[in-house]
This record gives C-alpha cells, sequence and structure tokens, in this order.
C-alpha cells in the first residue's frame, strides 16, 4: 500500500496571508466531497501553489498562549476569562506567523512504513501527499496510517 490509497483528497487550502478567523472556519468546516468534517490541520500554499506550511489545531491552540508566559511566576496567576479574551483579540491575526513552517510531506508513491517512518521522526500526525507536478494532492492522517495497517492484523488470504 502507498500514501496516495489512503490519503484523504485535499479540496480546502490556506493563504499565509489569510486571518486566522477565515482559517479557523475552513478547519471547522472542510469538507470532503458532499460531506463537513472539519479538519485537524489544512495545508497552507502561496500564491504560486507551493506547499509554504500548515496550520493544525494545535498551531491555533499554542496561539492563545502568549509569549511572555513562560517568564512568569504562575502561583497567583488566575486563568479565569484569559482564553476567552485573547481569542477575541486574535481574530485578526495571519496564518503565515503562526502556521507550522517545517512541513514534512511524501509523494504519493511513498509506501506506508516510510510515512510511519517521518510521523515518528518528526512527531507529526499528518503528512501532505505531493503529486507529480509538485501539487498537495491530499493529506495522510495519523488515524487512516492507523486503521491501514491495523486492517491488515485481521485480513485473511
Amino acid at each position: 500500500m502507498r500514501a496516495e490509497d489512503i490519503m484523504i483528497p485535499v479540496i480546502d487550502f490556506l493563504k499565509p496571508d489569510d486571518t486566522l478567523k477565515k482559517a479557523v472556519i475552513l478547519l471547522r468546516t472542510t469538507r470532503s466531497g458532499e460531506e463537513c468534517i472539519g479538519s485537524k490541520g489544512l495545508p497552507v500554499k502561496d500564491d504560486f501553489g507551493k506547499l509554504v506550511g500548515i496550520l493544525s489545531m494545535r498551531d491555533v491552540l499554542k496561539a492563545m498562549l502568549p509569549f511572555y508566559m513562560d517568564m512568569l511566576d504562575l502561583g497567583d496567576f488566575s486563568w479565569e476569562g484569559m482564553v476567552e479574551g485573547i481569542a477575541k483579540r486574535s481574530g485578526e491575526r495571519l496564518v503565515r506567523d503562526i502556521m507550522s513552517k517545517v512541513v514534512v510531506a511524501v509523494s504519493k508513491d511513498a509506501p506506508l512504513m516510510e510515512c510511519i517512518d517521518h510521523m515518528l521522526k518528526h512527531g507529526v500526525k499528518r503528512l501532505p501527499v505531493i503529486g507529480e507536478t509538485g501539487a498537495v494532492i491530499g493529506m495522510l492522517y495519523e488515524h487512516n496510517l492507523f486503521l491501514a495497517i491495523t486492517k491488515e492484523m485481521f485480513y485473511e488470504d
């Protein structure tokens, strides 16, 4: 089996200049055919169609934690209401400032063992799948890989 056999075709993409609000709408409403499935991460392409990053739910959550929080003694700090306020102010931030810029991708012909290797070595849960023209044609998610592999445990000739 190869990456293209179990990948999910990509319909929706983000651009680096999209706002976080637009990105979140796409993450919540991504479609697969006629079905609205949502997505845990979407590829980010520049104006030339080149893959320049991925925006994941984790990236959005990390954007809610202010950079200065690492430097504070949080013993007497109150978290109450903080996320709500930050979320309201973050809607206009740009995808380019939040996305993961280091992207591990695989070709559509990559064997599943290569995909597993990349996921484990790089600590990622999704891999963009690149077609013959160099464009992103799909996403390979950890869940789909898990299902394909574990299916083989029960497969009978």
